[in-house]
């Protein structure tokens, strides 16, 4: 997603500097061009070769090192930059960058790019929260830079509060949202179900599926990483909410109901990706239904119907997508279902195929509409997430790859955004 991206890591004498090299790797990893800057009072934490051996590149410090050309150096550098991150940023660096003091070899070149800017504060609790640091950052937001907010936990001195910089997976997270794709969704509202839902036989029992949420969520962060306002109404999942993305927690197929036809009326397109459960227990017990020596049936009553109840309440334009799980007969099941509901798209796939199915980090599918059918090979779900995208919203029909079209037999290559 970066190849081609130069990201610029300026590294300030803070203790958690000592996570940024595994970042660092992690971008290149992703074929970043990976620039680092420190502090000198960085270098007391951690040692310029240790990121020089990570990104293959001269990690700068000094602003009058004789080996470089300084006024070509920090001013090109500042150039190439597609973004610049300041990880860890003491009190002390967010003051001068937020008064535009340029001193040292970080703020000259911070000061010089006209890149999207991200600032990660990481110092002590009362540090973080004094009202000179907290005026600070609100300068900084001013001039349009972002700051990424630190998390709460024990920090080096022993205290425990807000000050603690986020690991590294979290920043990589905020790099891509800013930069890994090409915005073409700004402006569209898009809303995804996701995850399975759990109805309840009593307060200890339910009724559940399989589903993990994985490739709700692998869609909704494509969209918000796209440019999209993502709403992701979602069941029960073990999941970390997508960065950028609207999170509204459910549990029942009627909760799922009521949460998505409350949000339908503005969305652009509503991707349907949740297993919901399609019956639940007619009866809910208010106590635990006790064990005994008989057999034990429970009554059940169909859920409502969401993907059907948004295909004969659409507004005007918008799109629909739903998802197909089969065992078995799957494209004229899936057709049927295209047909019945009234939507636009079915996503199907089946649960005998290798490599897709609930849990899975691939996924095997079938993009069906009443133009034709697309089969799509095996790949992660997170470019599966891309795929279905660019189907909706008539993404160029060469950029794709790993899809096999039964009429238009032919691989297309497409270079992940």
């Amino acid at each position: 997603m970066l190849q081609g991206k130069t990201v610029v890591l300026g590294v300030s004498g803070g203790i958690a500097a000592y996570k940024i090299p595994n970042l660092a790797s992690m971008l290149k990893k992703l074929h970043a061009n990976v620039e680092v800057i420190m502090t000198g009072n960085a270098c007391h934490f951690i040692t310029p070769t240790t990121f020089e051996s990570l990104t293959g590149n001269k990690c700068l410090v000094d602003t009058f090192d004789r080996n470089f050309q300084f006024q070509v150096e920090h001013v090109e550098l500042a150039k190439r930059a597609d973004l610049f991150m300041i990880a860890p940023a003491t009190a002390n660096v967010i003051a001068r960058i937020a008064h535009g003091l340029a001193d040292d070899m970080l703020t000259t070149t911070f000061l010089a790019c006209q890149a999207p800017k991200l600032i990660v504060p990481a110092m002590n609790t009362r540090m973080y929260e004094n009202p000179i640091t907290q005026d600070n950052l609100r300068i900084c937001r001013k001039y349009g830079m972002g700051i990424i907010e630190p998390a709460q936990g024990y920090l080096a001195c022993g205290d425990v509060g807000a000050g603690k910089m986020p690991e590294p997976a979290e920043l990589l997270d905020h790099i891509r949202q800013e930069i890994g794709c090409k915005k073409d969704l700004t402006g569209k509202r898009i809303l995804v179900t996701a995850g399975p839902t759990r109805e309840a036989i009593d307060p200890v029992r339910y009724i559940t599926n399989h589903s993990t949420g994985r490739m709700g969520y692998a869609i909704a962060q494509a969209a918000a990483w796209r440019g999209a306002e993502v709403t992701l109404i979602s069941g029960p999942v073990e999941l970390k909410p997508p960065l950028g993305v609207r999170v509204v927690p459910v549990t029942s197929a009627r909760e799922m109901f009521e949460a998505v036809i409350a949000a339908a009326g503005t969305q652009d397109a509503i991707i349907k990706a949740a297993a919901v459960a399609d019956y639940r227990p007619a009866v809910v017990g208010t106590e635990k239904i006790k064990k005994s020596d008989e057999e034990m049936n429970i009554s059940l009553e169909r859920t409502d119907d969401i993907l059907a109840w948004l295909g004969a309440h659409r507004r005007e334009g918008q799109f629909l997508c739903g998802f197909s799980m089969e065992t078995e007969h799957v494209l004229e099941n899936s057709r049927a279902k295209l047909e019945k509901k009234n939507v636009d798209m079915i996503v199907a796939n089946s649960l005998r195929m290798e490599g897709a199915g609930f849990g899975a980090d691939t996924n095997v599918v079938t993009v069906i509409t009443r133009d034709g059918i697309k089969e799509l090979e095996k790949m992660p779900k997170s470019q599966v997430a891309h795929r279905i995208l660019d189907r909706i919203f008539g993404a160029d029909e060469g950029s794709r790859d790993h899809e096999r079209d039964p009429v238009n037999a032919g691989n297309r290559e497409r270079k992940d955004c």
